[in-house]
């Protein structure tokens, strides 16, 4: 399990929903997650910690008063600093929707938008190290960009978060940190030599999220998204409109992988991705 991660690398996903507990019903049965609620019992808002074999994948929180009547999926990135996170983001043409503050000893969380309007956050660590799980079927294998403005996007996360750009195929990129294979290959010695066995181009170990361009025949809204892995993905979209979500593309293969779009029954979208390695080409 992870502990933790370095600057510059999505930790952290979490859903605000207007229903929390009838979200947890929905994506539990999708992917059976357990639930422990973070916050104290009265409270009010509820924070659902969603767990897979013990470790922590996800979130499911109750959805701000001002917050769209949507449900969304939300980014973390891990940063050393809110503080300085959201001066960089400012001189990098962004917005600071929230300022950083203090989630008890969990720890201190900002919000903002790039120049094109995508939200994010950025999560200073205390208590709360992200997921422990990744990568696995039922846990987050990607966070997505989808931007108008893919070069405006590549300077200003360039200049936040030093990340730059890996081409994996025609119309396919994705954010790259500079180091963060070795990092990875800390724990995982093999992974570059694994990635090349699955045809992977030079480089991927350093891929942190995708890229993916907003066109005229792929209209969209720029924000950030997320890929859960599955061990079908044509079971998961069956599943989810079972559990009352909704199929909004249905399963097809793409390059290393079977996917599929969904929604869940609040109105946030997510992908479910199955790892096919035949598809490499």
């Amino acid at each position: 399990m992870r502990d933790g991660y370095i600057p510059g690398v999505p930790c952290w996903v979490d859903t605000s929903q207007p229903d929390p507990e009838a979200a947890a019903q929905f994506y539990g049965g999708l992917f059976g997650w357990e639930f422990e609620n973070a916050l104290p019992a009265g409270s009010g808002p509820s924070y659902l910690i969603a767990r897979l074999g013990g470790g922590d994948v996800a979130a499911i929180g109750s959805a701000q008063d001002q917050a769209p009547p949507q449900a969304t999926w939300n980014t973390y990135i891990w940063v050393t600093s809110a503080d300085k996170t959201a001066s960089k983001v400012r001189e990098a043409g962004g917005n600071v929707v929230t300022e950083p503050f203090d989630i008890m000893d969990f720890g201190r969380r900002a919000v903002f938008t790039d120049p094109d309007g995508a939200a994010f956050s950025v999560w200073q660590a205390k208590q709360h190290k992200g997921a422990n799980v990744v990568n696995e079927p039922g846990s987050v294998n990607f966070n997505d960009l989808y931007t108008s403005d893919p070069e405006g996007a590549r300077s200003f996360y360039g200049s936040v978060f030093g990340w730059t750009t890996l081409t994996l195929g025609p119309g396919m990129e994705a954010w790259t940190l500079p180091g963060y294979g070795d990092h990875l290959e800390l724990d995982d010695p093999d992974l570059r030599k694994r990635n090349a066995e699955f045809g992977a181009p030079q480089g991927f170990e350093d891929v942190v999220a995708t890229l993916n361009p907003i066109t005229a025949d792929r209209p969209d809204t720029p924000h950030w998204g997320v890929t859960f892995a599955v061990d079908d993905a044509d079971g998961v979209a069956a599943k989810t409109t079972t559990l009352g979500g909704e199929v909004v593309i249905p399963p097809f293969d793409a390059p290393w992988v079977r996917m599929t779009v969904l929604r869940d029954p609040s109105g946030a979208t997510f992908v479910a991705s199955k790892f096919v390695p035949e598809n490499a080409s």
